[in-house]
């Protein structure tokens, strides 16, 4: 058998019609690095670990139905978006109710045992001015440089669910906003000379 990307063994294991394969494999290959972007969206461990969960809990309902006009990635970060956004919504979520247990939930708690955050103080210094922005900002630089997306996958990304993209041209000048008022703010705090 030829050598199949991760996505592709996701989209033949769809095809055959084992979508629990296939939503083990999409969450064991994409979990950890959704869950660093998560982490660095909400305020604290515990919320990135409970938005991770209603992720994969999205993920495994939700793949059935992927289309794939996009790649895997680009809708499972669009996933993590809404996710973390029904998140900071929620009126519920300062009583501390965790979903139910289920196959996704044990999935998730898997990689997130198994993913080990390693932060030095200067990437700790930089997360905490990025906590300083919007959401929509902070996921713009999460998935532009952290996730190397291209600026089209942001664009589907950041869409209002069922909305067209954003506009490309506009992203790339918020972007430009954002990266010199951050560079700003390093410099005032000593991490840029």
């Amino acid at each position: 058998m030829p050598y199949m990307t991760p996505e592709e063994r996701i989209r033949d294991l769809v095809a055959r019609g084992d979508l629990q394969g296939a939503a083990t494999e999409a969450l064991r290959w994409l979990g950890p690095e959704v869950l660093g972007y998560l982490t660095a969206m909400v305020k604290s461990e515990a919320d990135a670990a409970e938005v991770f969960s209603q992720f994969a809990e999205d993920l495994w309902r939700g793949l059935p139905g992927f289309r794939w006009e996009s790649s895997l990635r680009t809708w499972a970060y669009r996933l993590a978006y809404h996710a973390a956004a029904r998140f900071a919504r929620d009126p519920y979520r300062q009583r501390g109710q965790r979903f139910e247990t289920s196959m996704a939930s044990r999935i998730a708690d898997d990689v997130r045992r198994t993913s080990v955050l390693r932060h030095d103080l200067r990437e700790q210094q930089l997360a905490a001015l990025r906590a300083g922005l919007d959401p929509d900002e902070r996921t713009l630089l999460i998935l532009r440089l952290d996730r190397g997306l291209s600026w089209r996958e942001v664009a589907e990304v950041l869409a209002a669910q069922g909305e067209a993209p954003a506009d490309e041209a506009a992203l790339r000048q918020r972007f430009v906003r954002i990266r010199d008022k951050l560079g700003k703010k390093a410099r005032q705090a000593g991490l840029l000379e």
